[in-house]
């Protein structure tokens, strides 16, 4: 197929898996830990496990892009059908409402969407053509924006009015996954190249051999470790009421789905062009404060104005994280080996996913939520202190080569 029919048929697709996406994402970023912090009243080890069940996927990438690469089954198919898993899950965790069903499948039902990103970005990779990966990526992550803040408010009324038809939100989840795959399944796709081997930690000598490729995961941990403290805290900070605000559903929807997500929506073609023009380590230090402004803005407030303040800020970084951390390999890696790259990346972001959630909800016992944003604050300047050196160099990660 040309790769012009290649890019359009990817991306028609995608626009519409982007509405699917959307209402998928509202269950990782708000609905499920909040069913469990109103429904189920779980504890802090069952909402850390939740919060860490995209985390979990990730972990599983290495071993996915292996499995996918000596099976020869193209990425398209294998994420069709692990989208098609995700749908009977949901339906599952809908028809036995209880809180052990409720947990393993909410981390099970995360841990599909995120173990197939590697084969993503190598489907964005293949029929993406480069001088314009990041402005397409863009347009459909805003599609895929505007349908979570539509989501959210929907979302957030339906439990407003009973907490108990959350089973309901559960069967759309299941519906979202069914027509995800459905749509994934026509993506033009080659089968990924074979590199000879079978070791899925084959991929990790690039790890080695790329200075660059290295330094910037070192400074991402850093900085993600604290991103994730911070993330699931949005809805317990919200919801408990121990921290004295336990705002209606209806209200925490707003504040941590619908607001980000405007922002989102409105910065996300800005930052899709800077991705494409933009010197990449110029750009994550720009992303970085504008985190950490966040963290400081949404926990150091107990006022409407300042939440609200905070999640607009949250949202603006996070327009610009969506392209940086699905597409910033592109610019590291062989066009072959982009898939081995993005699971090196997935996997760091599953390690740090799954303690970073455990940490911050233990952490609460002995400090208060505000010192914890502060300690993450911090960690987020120093990730991007460390970066510097390459930024103010002005180098192009799209030209380093292995050192």
């Amino acid at each position: 197929m040309a790769e012009v029919d290649r890019t359009a048929v990817t991306y028609r697709y995608e626009l519409w898996r982007a509405v699917t996406g959307g209402i998928l994402e509202t269950a990782g970023s708000t609905f499920l830990l909040l069913i469990a912090v109103r429904w189920y009243e779980s504890g802090a080890s069952a909402k850390a496990l939740l919060a860490s069940g995209s985390s979990v996927g990730l972990l599983l990438t290495p071993l996915v892009v292996q499995w996918v690469e000596s099976s020869q089954c193209t990425p398209s198919r294998f994420i069709s059908r692990a989208f098609g898993l995700g749908a009977l899950i949901c339906a599952v965790m809908a028809a036995l409402p209880s809180p052990g069903v409720f947990i393993v499948g909410g981390v099970a039902a995360s841990s599909l969407m995120s173990a197939v990103v590697p084969l993503f970005t190598q489907i964005y990779q293949e029929n993406y053509p480069q001088h314009r990966r990041g402005r397409l990526f863009a347009r459909t992550v805003m599609i895929r924006i505007a349908t979570a803040a539509v989501f959210s408010d929907l979302g957030g009324r339906l439990l407003s009015a009973h907490i108990g038809w959350f089973r309901g939100l559960l069967l759309i989840f299941g519906a979202a996954f069914a027509l995800s795959a459905g749509w994934v399944a026509r993506y033009p796709t080659m089968p990924l190249k074979g590199s000879g081997g079978r070791n899925p930690l084959r991929a990790w000598h690039y790890l080695r051999e790329d200075r660059v490729f290295r330094q910037t995961l070192i400074c991402w941990m850093l900085m993600g470790f604290a991103n994730l403290m911070m993330y699931p805290m949005r809805v317990e900070y919200l919801a408990n009421p121990r921290y004295g605000l336990a705002l209606s559903v209806s209200m925490i929807a707003l504040l941590t789905g619908v607001i980000p997500n405007l922002a989102r929506l409105v910065l996300s073609p800005i930052w899709g062009w800077l991705f494409d023009h933009m010197n990449f380590f110029v750009l994550r230090v720009v992303l970085n404060a504008g985190f950490a402004a966040g963290i400081l803005t949404f926990f150091l407030s107990q006022t409407t104005w300042g939440l609200i303040l905070g999640g607009v800020v949250f949202g603006v970084s996070l327009a610009g994280g969506d392209v940086a951390w699905s597409l910033w390999v592109t610019k590291f890696a062989p066009a072959g080996r982009v898939a081995d790259y993005m699971a090196i990346h997935t996997f760091f972001t599953g390690v740090r996913g799954v303690i970073a959630p455990m940490v911050a909800f233990h952490a609460l016992s002995v400090i208060t939520i505000g010192a914890l944003g502060w300690i993450s604050a911090g960690m987020i300047v120093i990730a991007s202190l460390m970066l510097l050196p390459e930024a103010r160099h002005r180098r192009d990660p799209s030209l380093a080569q292995p050192v």
